[in-house]
């Protein structure tokens, strides 16, 4: 029996796939993002001792925004990331776009965090 396999299982394989090839470390560490069909999350995580050095999201008090699944709130959570991620020291990361094409939500997130203080 053949089935057909939904979007987000495709996504996880791209993920692993896109996973198997980078890794964050303490010096540079993972700009990892999740996207849901209401919110979207942004982490900095460092892999080699397996521990989250910034996040943010639109869950977020300090974001007060009316929608929070559009591109506006995907700029808002880019900045506060690479605001907080400056504040602990990291300059440079790894950008994991998680298994999601590089468009809409995702560039919007990607491109406010580098005119914000991260280069990758």
């Amino acid at each position: 029996m053949i089935t057909k396999a939904d979007k987000n299982t495709v996504r996880k394989k791209r993920h692993a796939r896109v996973r198997a090839k980078l890794s964050g470390t303490a010096a540079r560490p993972r700009l990892n993002v999740f996207r849901s069909s209401k919110h979207i999350y942004a982490q900095l995580i460092d892999d080699v001792n397996g521990v989250t050095i910034a996040s943010a999201s639109t869950l977020d008090k300090e974001i007060s925004i009316d929608s929070t699944s559009n591109v506006d709130a995907a700029i808002k959570v880019g900045e506060v990331v690479a605001k907080r991620g400056v504040e602990k020291g990291v300059k440079s990361v790894v950008f994991d776009r998680g298994g999601y094409l590089y468009h809409g939500r995702v560039k919007a997130l990607a491109d406010a965090a580098r005119e914000n203080g991260l280069e990758f």
